[in-house]
Order: structure tokens, then C-alpha cells, then sequence
């Protein structure tokens, strides 16, 4: 096995479980919690709207309620997504996905960027943050200086994407980031990741965290690797 079972049987630790979709229910949410403490992910990564319903199953666990801000566009104003933030906390949030503004980004509005979110995380500390930056919408230069803009803020985490883009994380990106800031801040990668090939192939290129939907189907599949059943190695 190229990557050890070390982090095989402890990639659900790198998992962020995503349950973002409008239409899902009540009862669905709840299952989902019920999935994330079963396989022990990092996070389940929800709603605002649902962060009470997965702040009362998971109280008692190591699996932190992490709710999204200014999902999925960025464009509220900074004393909402405050605002927002704040709720989310007061309602059992323990992390959060924050979408900066895009549309100033593009503008090269990048002191209002940085002064969002330093804003957000000043008003929430003791939170880990995640900052998400839509990398499907970002030129190579752009990237870099998205880079800087999130390790300036004090975010503990760059995000590459919400999924809700045409493209989701890519591996290059990854490895850029992972070059530049060495350990100066933690890498999430998001979007389209759905197998565990692809999951490892992100972990060893440097991301910390892993947001997905697919995260029962990941471990499952180290499951089957690690039994002997499965053809395939990693």
C-alpha cells in the first residue's frame, strides 16, 4: 500500500461530511448526523438552518457542527454574514465555512476582502474558519494572492470551492498553496471529490481537510481495502 494503513484507517478524520443540497429534510439531516458520529468524521458541514438539529445529536461528540456563511455566493454584507456567523455559534456551531465576497475580489477590491473577513473572525474567536474562494473563478495570479488575502486575515483554513461552481478543487491548486505557505495555514479541498483515490491523492499533496458527500462511501471503500476485498491498492 503506497500511503500506509495508518492514514487509511483514519481518513474519516480528514473528512468534513457535507450535507448542503436546499431540498434535503429534517429527518435526512438527522440521519446524516447519525452517519457522521457512526464514521467519525472531522465535521459535518451544514445549512445554518439545520446547525440546532446537529448541534443536539453531536453535543456529546468529537464531531464538530460546522455551519457556512454567505453560502453559497459571498455576497451578503460583512454585518450580515457577522450576523449569521453568530447564530450559527449561539446555535452549536464549532467551525465555519465563510464565502468571501467573489464579486469584490474580481473588482481587485482586495482591502474590503481582507477587512471582511478579519471583521468576521474578530467577531468570532475560539472558532476554527474556513474561508472558501471559489477557485473555479480565480486566474493562476489570482489564486496566489487569494493566499495571502486568508493567511493575512487569521483564517486557520483556505477552502478551494463551495461545489456549487462548474468546477470544483484541483490538485495543482493544492500543491501551489501547499508550496507558498508551507504551515503558515491549512488547506480544505471541496468539490468533486468523491473516491477514495482521489481523496488520498489530495491529503498527500497537503490538505488537512476534506469536504464531501461522499465521505460514507470513502471509508467504506478503505474498509474493503484494508479486509482484503477489494482488487484495487493504494
Amino acid at each position: 500500500m503506497t500511503y500506509g494503513t495508518d492514514l487509511l484507517s483514519n481518513i474519516n478524520k480528514y473528512i468534513d461530511h457535507s450535507v448542503l443540497k436546499p431540498y434535503i429534510t429534517y429527518q435526512e439531516v438527522e440521519d446524516h448526523c447519525i452517519k457522521a458520529l457512526e464514521y467519525q468524521f472531522a465535521s459535518i458541514c451544514i445549512n445554518p438552518f439545520h446547525v440546532k438539529i446537529c448541534s443536539q445529536i453531536l453535543k456529546n461528540s468529537t464531531v464538530s457542527v460546522c455551519s457556512v456563511v454567505g453560502f453559497p455566493l459571498g455576497l451578503n454584507t460583512i454585518d450580515i454574514k457577522i450576523k449569521e456567523a453568530l447564530q450559527s455559534i449561539e446555535d452549536g456551531s464549532r467551525e465555519l465555512d465563510i464565502v468571501w465576497n467573489i464579486s469584490a475580489f474580481k473588482s481587485k477590491d482586495y482591502k474590503y476582502v481582507e477587512q471582511e473577513l478579519k471583521e468576521i473572525i474578530k467577531n468570532t474567536p475560539n472558532i476554527i474558519h474556513k474561508v472558501i474562494v471559489e477557485t473555479a473563478y480565480l486566474s493562476q495570479e489570482e489564486k496566489k494572492i487569494a493566499l495571502d488575502i486568508v493567511i493575512n486575515a487569521g483564517a486557520e483554513y483556505i477552502k478551494t470551492s463551495t461545489g456549487f461552481a462548474d468546477k470544483g478543487a484541483d490538485l495543482q491548486d493544492v500543491l501551489m498553496w501547499k508550496e507558498l505557505a508551507g504551515k503558515k495555514i491549512k488547506i480544505k479541498a471541496s468539490g468533486g471529490i468523491k473516491d477514495l483515490k482521489t481523496a488520498l491523492e489530495f491529503i498527500k499533496a497537503g490538505c488537512d481537510r476534506i469536504g464531501t458527500s461522499s465521505g460514507i462511501e470513502i471509508v467504506k471503500e478503505v474498509r474493503d481495502v484494508l479486509r482484503g476485498d477489494s482488487e484495487k491498492t493504494y
